[in-house]
């Protein structure tokens, strides 16, 4: 007589961690996303300009097409622009970074 009783109990128990185990997984999925934090990278610009450091100051990949250069060049120009309040020293790296992408120029140094 008490096995059917517990067998009862145990099925209603799964069924009941079952419906708040669905329940709690619809909840996650539903909450609003979480805007992703970015790492930046740390540290200063290194004395010869390489492609990944090309890459990583016009954020896109190493192996890229020449007009995506061009698009990401005229992006983070146009925040760090001298006349804009920007850098010289930073500008000069943008454009060092974007000639090396683009293969202009191999091994010419900033000025700065």
């Amino acid at each position: 007589m008490v096995a059917p009783i517990l067998a009862g109990v145990a099925v209603a128990a799964a069924a009941y961690a079952g419906k708040y185990g669905i329940e709690a997984w619809q909840a996650f999925k539903a909450r609003p996303p979480r805007p992703k934090l970015r790492k930046f990278y740390e540290g200063g610009f290194q004395a010869a300009m390489t492609r990944r450091e090309a890459a990583l100051i016009l954020g896109v990949r190493e192996s890229v097409a020449a007009e995506k250069v061009k698009e990401a060049h005229r992006r983070v120009m146009v925040a760090n622009h001298p006349d804009a309040g920007g850098s010289h020293y930073l500008a000069s790296k943008i454009n060092e970074a974007k000639d090396m992408m683009l293969g202009k120029s191999e091994s010419s140094g900033s000025p700065f």
